[in-house]
């Protein structure tokens, strides 16, 4: 994907990626495996230098991922 508010850091390059992964935070997330924590990647296609940014999480996916594991 290319954005021409998007430059790379690291090299320059105005083609990136994005993509999406949750993780546990906290005791009881973890105790009951719930991924309440929500990221957005933004990675560059040429030098694969990846920016995360916290989203927010629905409480939807939250019990989707309680009951799907």
């Amino acid at each position: 994907m290319e954005h021409n508010n998007y430059k790379c850091i690291k090299c320059g390059n105005r083609l990136y990626e994005t993509d999406e992964f949750r993780a546990t935070g906290g005791f009881w997330a973890k105790i009951f495996d719930v991924q309440n924590k929500k990221f957005t990647t933004v990675s560059c296609t040429k030098c694969t230098y990846t920016e995360i940014y916290k989203t927010d999480s629905s409480m939807l996916g939250n019990v989707f991922d309680f009951f799907t594991g």
